[in-house]
């Protein structure tokens, strides 16, 4: 049993050494996260050859002007973001970023998603909830925070911990292999399925409230997210309740953009003045 409990005490302290060296922070909301375990450069690389496969395999749209609008907010969010990362020192958060901007057809699909390295598409079913360009640049702003917060890198590098916490687990706790399993888990965070839910809705909520700021400082009105957020609501069927979905409600949505809206605005007024 001692022999036991030294290797948990061993493995929870490598475990940590490796979070601290490896941790980055989120631009704006300061939150410290696991990204150096598998280098931004592999994660950008594989993700823009996954896009591609996306790509290739769906009807792009030939609606010349719903694409415009689509890729005129998008570079117009990407050259804010850029412009006030370079102004707060961080624009090296966005080497090997090589942005793009898709939309695909399918009215069914009432979403849109982005991948490490700013390659984002939208699918034309949302369009008609976003109903103009400024309903657009809600989603936009939502999905390029999910890119330059790095949420995609964050859940492989933590996968990836996972991984290697579970095989030093195994050697060091050998007899008890399901002690391992349950020791990395509580290590980061992740010790059920529901764990990993939550983890994604903390995602979710860091990407509205980016996006909120990214929008404003693009110059489109942050007031319009909630009203965005309540034609979903109104859009949608029923959805499962909140502790088992992998999105925040639309009530807590709104209800945390309102609670946020008063710093968003003074970024869309300074954007204003510029």
């Amino acid at each position: 049993m001692k022999t036991i409990y030294k290797w948990r005490v061993a493995l929870l302290i490598f475990l940590s050494a490796v979070a601290v060296w490896a941790c980055t922070t989120v631009p704006i909301t300061g939150r410290s996260q696991l990204t150096g375990l598998i280098g931004d450069q592999q994660v950008v690389a594989m993700s823009a050859e996954a896009y591609r496969d996306v790509i290739d395999s769906v009807r792009i749209s030939n609606n010349e002007e719903q694409t415009a609008m689509v890729r005129r907010v998008g570079f117009r969010i990407k050259d804010a973001i850029e412009e006030y990362l370079s102004n707060n020192g961080q624009s090296s958060l966005l080497d090997g970023f090589d942005w793009e901007f898709n939309l695909i057809e399918n009215d069914t699909m009432i979403n849109a998603w982005a991948m490490p390295g700013g390659k984002v598409a939208f699918y034309t079913g949302i369009l008609p909830v976003c109903q103009d360009e400024l309903g657009v640049a809600v989603v936009m702003g939502h999905e390029v925070a999910h890119a330059v917060a790095k949420h995609g890198q964050e859940r492989m590098n933590t996968a990836y911990a996972q991984q290697i916490g579970l095989s030093l687990g195994s050697v060091a706790l050998g007899q008890d292999p399901t002690m391992a399993q349950q020791l990395v888990f509580q290590a980061v965070g992740l010790g059920s399925q529901l764990g990993m839910l939550a983890f994604s809705r903390k995602h979710e909520s860091e990407a509205d409230e980016l996006g909120l700021i990214f929008m404003a400082i693009a110059g489109y009105d942050p007031r319009e997210a909630p009203k965005f957020w309540q034609r979903m609501s109104s859009n949608g069927g029923g959805a499962p309740p909140e502790f088992l979905s992998t999105h925040p409600s639309h009530s807590t949505r709104i209800s945390d953009l309102n609670a946020q809206m008063a710093k968003a605005v003074e970024y869309y007024q300074n954007s204003k003045m510029r």
